[in-house]
């Protein structure tokens, strides 16, 4: 069974990886629970990472932009939650995608590592 590693508040929560739709994008997270309850704009949002354009933000929240660590720490420092948490979001999200795209990646050639060389 897939599972995803979340760390918050130094503690770690494993919760199932969805099997019939992709798990949150991060950014949706950040406009669904942070940006939207706080009534914060991604204009405001940015200014307040200290981003030149709410471009990245924009982007992020729409899913077109993936969060990086440097991304990941500005999230953390402005909600709080850790930069993992950020960061396994970003990972769960792309494990499902490139889940969804194995057969392009013809795993089944791929021979598995034994203690016999």
């Amino acid at each position: 069974m897939l599972r995803s590693l979340i760390t918050t508040m130094n503690k770690e929560v494993r919760m199932p990886l969805p099997k019939n739709r992709p798990p949150t994008h991060p950014g949706e997270m950040l406009a669904r629970e942070f940006l939207a309850p706080l009534g914060i704009s991604q204009s405001e949002f940015s200014r307040r990472l200290g981003l030149r354009s709410p471009r990245a933000i924009n982007e992020l929240c729409n899913r077109k932009r993936a969060v990086s660590p440097e991304m990941a720490l500005k999230l953390e420092q402005a909600t709080g939650m850790d930069a993992q948490f950020w960061l396994g979001l970003q990972m769960d999200w792309d494990l499902w995608h490139a889940r969804q795209r194995s057969d392009r990646l013809h795993l089944e050639r791929i021979q598995p590592l034994t203690s016999a060389a």
